[in-house]
């Protein structure tokens, strides 16, 4: 699906790091890392933690929700934002998405809005943005709190501010598939310095000044000076990486374009905003075929992922008496026919093409 490749640059960034022996969570590195990067998306303050998962974890609990506080995600997601808000106490109230961008609308949120509503995850999915100014606005209205998950939206714009600078608290995450990358690991950025002081302590165990004794019990979340070193190099390296992705998936659209009686392609642009082409999925428009179509790929040598699964249809929530009666038809509909195609710098323009004749013929033999 998809290869890291890491460069001279980002090489001796690491090997920095270790011969300077800066390679805990409390090397100069990390505070460094955490600088740049939020200056990159326009915020006060950077809080560098152990994955994106992490990162919604430490966002979630600076909340303080409580028993009967809603949160609003949308279902077509990872299970980081479900497990997240689970773990606070709270409930997840799961809205559907956009049929076309795949992402949260600002209607989508206010369908499921309601007086015990406290705060919104919206989540920018596969390469476009959600409509995260609107939503902003309405989470400002209605005194909502706005967790911006921008996992898969490095260096993206929404009406101009980039994707990281909207939420109360953003989260992303660096891991090896991500348009930089730092192995593991991910970040939280705020302008709240409540928020910040906050996420230092939640990611160090609630150490103080007066070590060993702790009023809370958080986590150990730390991201190491190795892994920082790594992550300031890859900051350099963002806009090139960006461009190949884009360059790579306006190709997949010329070579899969007029096929669009059999699947739904990703949008090139969607309200001024570029599609930075995290992943390109593919949306069968036949119901019951995709585990076969990407069987038949994969004897091809052709890797695939499934979109996801949707949260409201998870099934953990029943072992935590969650019973939902909506139908969330965009959200079902791409978890049952959803997956996306190799893409990134290890993929020639052949590759491109063997891949695209390749799904094209597979699709059109089950439709």
């Amino acid at each position: 699906m998809f290869e890291p490749k890491l460069s001279i640059r980002d090489k001796f960034s690491v090997l920095k790091s270790v011969s300077q022996n800066e390679i805990s969570g409390s090397s100069k590195y990390v505070r460094e890392f955490e600088k740049q990067f939020s200056d990159l998306n326009n915020r006060s303050y950077g809080v560098a933690v152990s994955n994106g998962s992490a990162a919604l974890d430490v966002a979630l609990e600076l909340l303080s929700l409580k028993k009967g506080d809603e949160v609003i995600v949308p279902s077509h997601t990872i299970i980081s934002c479900l497990s997240a808000v689970i773990r606070t106490g709270a409930t997840p109230i799961f809205c559907d998405v956009d049929s076309l961008t795949w992402n949260m609308t600002l209607n989508n949120v206010k369908e499921k809005f309601s007086d015990n509503t406290k705060a919104v995850i919206a989540v920018h999915t596969f390469g476009l943005p959600a409509e995260i100014s609107e939503i902003s606005n309405f989470c400002k209205e209605n005194s909502l709190y706005l967790i911006e998950d921008a996992a898969e939206a490095h260096g993206q714009y929404e009406n101009g501010s980039i994707c990281g600078s909207f939420g109360d608290i953003s989260t992303f995450s660096f891991y090896a598939n991500k348009h930089m990358t730092t192995g593991e690991g991910g970040m939280l950025l705020t302008n709240n310095k409540n928020f910040y002081e906050g996420a230092i302590q939640i990611r160090n165990l609630d150490f103080t000044r007066e070590r060993f004794k702790h009023n809370n019990l958080y986590w150990n979340y730390r991201l190491s000076g190795i892994q920082a070193a790594l992550g300031i190099s890859q900051i350099k390296g963002l806009e090139k990486t960006i461009n190949q992705k884009i360059s790579q998936g306006e190709r997949y659209i010329k070579l899969l374009e007029n096929n669009t009686d059999i699947f739904q392609l990703p949008l090139l642009k969607h309200n001024g905003s570029v599609n930075h082409f995290w992943v390109f999925g593919i949306l069968l428009q036949k119901n019951g075929i995709r585990d076969k179509v990407v069987n038949e790929l994969l004897n091809n040598g052709i890797e695939t992922r499934p979109f996801f699964w949707p949260l409201h249809m998870q099934p953990v929530l029943k072992k935590y008496k969650i019973i939902l009666e909506d139908s969330l038809e965009v959200s079902e509909k791409l978890g049952s026919n959803g997956f996306y195609i190799p893409i990134g710098d290890h993929l020639s323009i052949r590759d491109q093409k063997f891949v695209a004749k390749k799904l094209i013929e597979t699709v059109k033999s089950y439709s």
